[in-house]
């Protein structure tokens, strides 16, 4: 078992969540559990599933549970994309955001996850 606070790939996905609260508190209130909620649901699923695989006792296990935070990813790119209809939410925070998520997602695909 390894502390997944120690892994760069949990860290980038710990700060992807924090700025996925953020952004979305700009959001409008009948929002709250739909898009909102979406987002904020499956951002903070990629970082609980990468420290659910650290707490598993194979190799195995844990990249299952990689795979299935890679799933979140995808799931919160599609509602990354659902942005336009927020019109007045300003655009660079969205970029930010956008930016920040390609990077946690390039770290997850192309990086050692136990580094």
């Amino acid at each position: 078992m390894k502390n997944f606070r120690d892994l760069q790939v949990w860290d980038k996905a710990h700060k992807l969540t924090l700025e996925a609260y953020k952004i979305t508190q700009a959001f409008p209130r009948e929002e709250l559990y739909g898009l909102t909620s979406q987002i904020r649901r499956s951002s903070a699923s990629i970082g609980a599933n990468i420290a659910e695989g650290c707490g598993q006792r194979g190799n195995g296990d844990f990249h299952r549970f990689l795979q299935n935070a890679m799933g979140s990813a995808s799931e919160l790119e599609y509602h990354i994309l659902s942005r336009p209809r927020f019109g007045h939410l300003a655009t660079t925070k969205i970029q930010r955001f956008e930016h920040q998520y390609r990077r946690s997602q390039k770290n997850a695909i192309c990086s050692d996850p136990q580094s």
